[in-house]
């Protein structure tokens, strides 16, 4: 195997540079974060909908609970991996986004991830918290430079890494904004990865290390990516079929089912593509049939269910996959999905994916 490069984010270094994917709601909580911090890796918790089952929502304090949650969530991954390296993905398009970082960083989570929008009051909002690395999302070198610009204009700082997302391949929100992009080879990672390393080192200036995300299973794709100038990658879909991942075994399931033909790629209520499994829930979506239950809490600054009643409460579809049923849930999936075939545990994958 090639030597694989080390992964600095910000003051953080993981033993390997392997960040486990933020899959809401709930799919990887502070049990799956905790066990890829613990094997070496960066563990991630997704911070949207960690309220859904806490003992203390009562349907109406969402915002609160959830708040709480997030902090829960960092402390029991912090139990598991004490001197590992936690992230927090907190999706830019949430109505309490500004409260989630926060609470995020008090806890003492390490990185911000964020994507599905672009981040650019990030820095505002962690401001306090100078140890806290921020890693935004993006699918262009476009996209990089707009934030670069933005956040290096109004809070002098830079990202401490930027992870770029193929939609070609990737799951859940893809970071395009229109259907065209999900299967245009502009956005592969071959081409955006080496254009991003370059803008980063021509006009930059500056050590910002470059993680790819989206289609990348095994070691293999690993070093073909690290070939490209990348340092690290991101990883979600394989993850999922693990012990420790805090899905439900019917969502462990359902991936492990799945074949080439069950996945669709659909305009979510975000009003971005998402790639997931195409169950009855979603086969009645694409036919213009869905019904959805009501709003769970107006979670969304931008959502089309919300603003004039088409599409469906994507908080409430995720969180019954998240319980595991399969005719209402939505199962967002990475097109790796049909390389699941069984269970395995975080430790076996990070012995297959670096040699330990």
């Amino acid at each position: 195997m090639a030597k694989l490069p080390v992964l600095r984010i910000g003051k953080h270094t993981p033993r390997y540079p392997v960040i486990q994917g933020g899959m809401g709601v709930k799919i990887s909580g502070f049990r799956l974060a905790g066990a890829v911090a613990a094997s070496g890796g960066v563990g991630t918790i997704a911070s949207v909908g960690l309220a859904c089952d806490h003992p203390l929502f009562d349907g109406n304090n969402y915002f609160d609970i959830n708040e709480i949650a997030v902090s829960e969530a960092v402390k029991a991954s912090r139990t598991a991996a004490p001197d590992g390296v936690l992230a927090m993905n907190c999706m830019a398009v949430l109505t309490d986004y500004d409260r989630q970082v926060r609470s995020a960083c008090v806890s003492g989570v390490d990185i911000i991830v964020s994507g599905a929008g672009l981040p650019m009051k990030l820095p505002e909002y962690a401001r306090d918290f100078p140890d806290v690395a921020l890693v935004p999302i993006v699918s262009s070198v476009k996209a990089a430079d707009l934030i670069v610009r933005k956040w290096g204009k109004l809070y002098g700082r830079l990202p401490d890494a930027i992870i770029v997302e193929t939609p070609l391949y990737a799951g859940g929100h893809l970071g395009a904004t229109k259907m065209e992009h999900v299967t245009d080879p502009a956005f592969a990672l071959e081409n955006v990865v080496p254009d991003l390393v370059k803008y980063i080192e021509d006009t930059v200036k500056a050590d910002i290390p470059v993680i790819a995300a989206g289609g990348i299973w095994d070691r293999e794709d690993m070093d073909m990516i690290f070939s490209l100038g990348a340092r690290g990658v991101q990883m979600g879909t394989r993850f999922v079929c693990t012990e420790e991942c805090d899905a439900g075994a019917r969502f462990k399931q359902a991936y492990i089912d799945a074949i080439a033909d069950d996945v669709e790629v659909i305009m979510s209520p975000v009003g971005i593509p998402g790639r997931a499994l195409k169950n009855p829930f979603i086969k009645k979506y694409i036919e213009g049939d869905v019904e959805s239950k009501p709003c769970m809490a107006a979670c969304l600054s931008h959502c089309k269910y919300l603003e004039n009643g088409t599409t469906f409460c994507i908080a409430q579809a995720l969180v019954d996959a998240y319980l595991g049923d399969w005719e209402t849930g939505l199962f967002f999936v990475g097109s790796n999905v049909v390389k699941c075939k069984k269970l395995d545990t975080v430790a076996g994958i990070f012995r297959e994916l670096v040699g330990n």
